[in-house]
């Protein structure tokens, strides 16, 4: 047994199977970044780790030759959840992360929401301690469980929880279980709980492998045509564009200003905001939107906030609101693409990217404007 450490704004303690994790709390739609770019790839995750994800999900088959459906989206996931994808550390080219990242002792004492002892197995080896347990690496596993999961995934003939291909494989291991078929909702749900025996945590990753799915393929645009086709064009031209607060316009790109309700300014950062990117995509097209996402929603045909993502066609402005169905409170605007899928500039820190819908918080419909 191990124990699962929340991290919120108040902590708490629960069991989990015999895996740790390191979670921070964080409601959809509100982190601080998690830019996913263009081709597939994710600006939050440093490249290295990336392929660490992708290395993993190529070898996990010769340990679990029965698993199904390991994608890198789902390690992803997880590591974003226990450690940000290791980010502030350095990844060397073999894949070993410095400085070491070390969860909490678990000692019992109450720091970081532990409340049970777990007497040391490793006498310090991983852990850096021979006084009690702490988790380990980006995968933030408890050193009892990376003896019986952890493999040498970069060749050196050492199964390093500190190295970011062997703790993705050690990850993509564990999650398979004897077999698991990952395509399937429910048995990956099941994989996710057994990694952290929280539904609160299970939601959370289940949030981000979805957005990097999202990311992973590029939008079908074949029944897509004429001006709405050049306005989606527009925008998913753009990916990679840093937010900037206040930035974009018709003819594009530009520095924003001071300050977001954060306090974030873009005054120093040439990009968008999610209704500078609308203006900018539907300028292509010739149609004229004012500034604001709240009165973008003001234009065209309104889409109720009563309906669901499935009433929008592409090339449909998206609103997400505080209160949905008050169009004075809309905070955000997308651009859909269809599938569940939007042109996003979500937050400061972030880039222009492909989300899901779900992605945001307070769906209130649309505006088709062409």
């Amino acid at each position: 047994m191990a124990a699962l450490l929340l991290f919120a704004a108040v902590c708490c303690a629960a069991p989990v199977s015999n895996a740790i994790s390191a979670y921070v709390a964080l409601k959809t739609g509100a982190q601080d970044d998690g830019g996913i770019a263009e081709g597939g790839s994710a600006a939050d995750i440093p490249l290295r780790m990336l392929t660490a994800y992708k290395k993993a999900v190529q070898q996990v088959d010769r340990h679990v030759p029965k698993c199904r459906g390991v994608r890198w989206p789902i390690l992803a996931g997880i590591a974003k959840v226990e450690s940000n994808h290791a980010i502030g550390h350095s990844i060397a080219a073999g894949g070993d992360i410095r400085p070491k990242i070390y969860g909490v002792l678990l000692n019992g004492s109450g720091a970081g929401g532990n409340t049970t002892v777990f007497p040391d197995t490793d006498g310090g080896k991983w852990d850096g301690t021979a006084n009690g347990e702490r988790a380990v690496g980006p995968f933030q596993f408890i050193p009892s469980t990376w003896e019986s999961t952890g493999k040498d995934a970069n060749g050196d003939e050492i199964a390093d929880p500190h190295n970011a291909d062997d703790a993705a494989l050690g990850a993509a291991i564990y999650l398979c279980g004897n077999g698991r078929d990952l395509t399937k909702r429910s048995q990956l749900k099941a994989a996710i709980l057994q990694y952290n025996h929280s539904s609160e945590y299970v939601a959370n990753v289940l949030g981000w492998i979805d957005q990097y799915t999202a990311a992973a393929k590029d939008p079908d645009l074949k029944n897509v045509s004429g001006k709405v086709r050049t306005a989606i064009e527009a925008a998913l031209s753009q990916r990679g564009v840093p937010y900037s607060w206040g930035g974009g316009n018709a003819r594009g790109k530009s520095y924003g200003f001071c300050c977001s309700p954060n306090g974030s300014s873009g005054a120093s950062i040439k990009g968008f905001d999610c209704s500078g990117l609308a203006v900018y995509a539907f300028a292509k097209a010739g149609v004229r939107l004012p500034r604001t996402a709240a009165a973008q929603a003001g234009v065209g045909k309104r889409i109720p906030a009563g309906l669901d993502a499935s009433a929008l066609k592409p090339g449909d402005l998206v609103f997400f609101a505080d209160v949905p169905g008050r169009d004075s409170t809309i905070y955000h605007v997308g651009i859909y693409l269809g599938d569940g899928q939007m042109v996003n500039a979500p937050r400061p820190n972030a880039v222009v990217r492909l989300d899901a819908v779900n992605t945001m918080s307070g769906f209130a419909g649309g505006a088709r404007l062409l």
